[in-house]
Parts: C-alpha cells; structure tokens; sequence
C-alpha cells in the first residue's frame, strides 16, 4: 500500500533534517586540535611533541615524544584518546599527566578508533587526536 501523498512532503523534511545533522557533525581537522595542543600539552611535550617542553626537564619519567605514536606507519587511535582521557594511565610509573576534563565536555563528532565502528567522542578530545595524528614521524 502507498502512503498518502500529504504525508510524502513530511517524510522527505524529515529525511533532509537528519541528512543536515550528520552532515554539521564531522570529525575536526589537526588545525583545530593543535590550538588545543598549544593549550594543554606543549608544557610538558613541547611545542614540537618531542617532549621537550619547558617544565619537561624537572619530570621523571620524561614527557612521550608525541611524534612517534604511529606503529607500523599505523596511529593507535583507541590507545591515544585512552591516555588522553585518563582511562589507560594505570600502571605507568611516576605518571604525572593531569587529567583534561574540558577536553570531555561539549558536542561529540564520530571517530573510526581502528575497529571501522563509529565511536561518538568528544570534539576537543578528536582534535587533539586528528593533531596529533598530523605530527607523526615515521
């Protein structure tokens, strides 16, 4: 059976709606995360990543050269926003790296962390992500 032709028009605004929302949620871009980079992490990892920020030499252990993530020219993803948001820190000695709240907080954007599934996180914490992405060296 077809529907009726009134309820045609309100079936497509509501197709249309939902196509702009998922279009105005997209993942951030490594320019949006370096301003978040600058704020929170180039302290301790230095404005390049290599963990030579100003407050790095009175730290044991060392702040993580953040340019050397990749494994296999492959950017962990899942393990990279896990330590940023405190969930993989467990274990590390002498782990000093405060815990980002604000980078919790806000409208969240779909981020594949490796497994091809969506995962809806927090948009400061995919900048900085797609940031840190952006420096990796070999």
């Amino acid at each position: 059976m077809r529907p009726p032709m009134q309820t045609r028009p309100l079936f497509l605004v509501a197709v249309l709606g939902v196509a702009a929302c998922v279009q105005a949620v997209s993942m951030p871009d490594a320019g949006e995360g370096a301003a978040i980079y600058a704020d929170n992490c180039a302290q301790c990892h230095g404005t390049s990543g290599k963990g030579d920020g100003p407050w790095a030499p009175a730290m044991t252990p060392p702040p993580a050269d953040l340019t050397r993530l990749s494994e296999d020219g492959t950017f962990p993803r899942r393990h990279v926003l896990s330590v940023i948001d405190g969930y993989d820190r467990t274990g590390l000695p002498g782990q000093d790296m405060p815990e980002f709240g604000l980078l919790l907080e806000g409208e969240t954007v779909p981020v594949d962390v490796g497994d091809g599934v969506l995962t809806p996180t927090p948009r400061p914490l995919a900048a900085l992500m797609a940031y840190l992405e952006s420096i990796q060296e070999g």
